[in-house]
C-alpha cells in the first residue's frame, strides 16, 4: 500500500444524484429507471428474491428430508486430544475444555469421544460419553461423571404456578 491508496474511494462529501433534471444530465427522462414495466412506477420495490415473471431459483429447487431447528448441537471432543491439553489428576468440564480452547463455538451438549490414548488419570464431566471413552478413562484410573443436559419440553404441558401462599 502507498500513501495516495489510503483514501482511495473514499468519497465523504458527496453529492446526492439528482435525477429527472433533463437529457443533459444523463439521468433525465426515464430517471435511470429504464421503459415501461413494474420498476418505473413510483413505490414499487422487488423482494431480494425477485425474479421477474418466471420461478424464483429458490421454489426450483427441490426440498428433501427434515431439518429439526429445535435439535440439540453436540460438540465431540475425542480424549486423546484432552489427556494432551490437561495434566494428571485435573478436572475436565466444559467450561475447561472451553478455556483451553478444545470446545469452540457455540453447542448445548458436550460429547467425548474415544479416539487416542488417555496415558494418565482424568477427572472428566461431560453431558455424554461413548462407550470406548468411559472404558479408556476408568482403565487409566480417572472418574467420569456425566451432567445432565436441559430438560426437553413437554408438549401440552403448563409451567408450575411459582406464586407463594398469601399470609393471613
Amino acid at each position: 500500500m502507498r500513501l495516495h491508496d489510503v483514501n482511495k474511494g473514499i468519497h465523504k462529501n458527496r453529492k446526492r444524484l439528482r435525477v429527472g433534471r433533463g437529457p443533459g444530465s444523463g439521468h433525465g427522462k426515464t430517471s435511470g429507471r429504464g421503459h415501461k414495466g413494474q420498476g418505473q412506477l413510483a413505490g414499487w420495490s422487488a423482494s431480494a428474491i425477485f425474479e421477474g415473471a418466471r420461478m424464483p431459483i429458490i421454489r426450483q429447487i427441490p426440498k428433501r428430508g427434515f431439518h429439526n431447528r429445535f435439535a440439540r448441537t453436540v460438540f465431540s471432543v475425542n480424549i486423546g486430544d484432552i489427556a494432551k491439553a490437561f495434566p494428571a489428576g485435573s478436572e475436565v468440564t466444559p467450561a475447561a475444555l472451553k478455556a483451553a480452547g478444545l470446545a469452540r463455538g457455540v453447542w448445548d451438549e458436550l460429547k467425548i469421544l474415544g479416539q487416542g490414548e488417555v496415558p494418565h488419570a482424568l477427572s472428566v464431566s461431560a453431558h455424554r460419553l461413548s462407550r470406548q471413552a468411559r472404558e479408556k478413562i476408568l482403565a487409566a484410573g480417572g472418574t467420569v461423571t456425566e451432567i445432565p443436559g436441559p430438560a426437553a419440553v413437554v408438549k401440552g404441558q403448563k409451567k408450575a404456578s411459582q406464586k407463594t401462599p398469601a399470609t393471613e
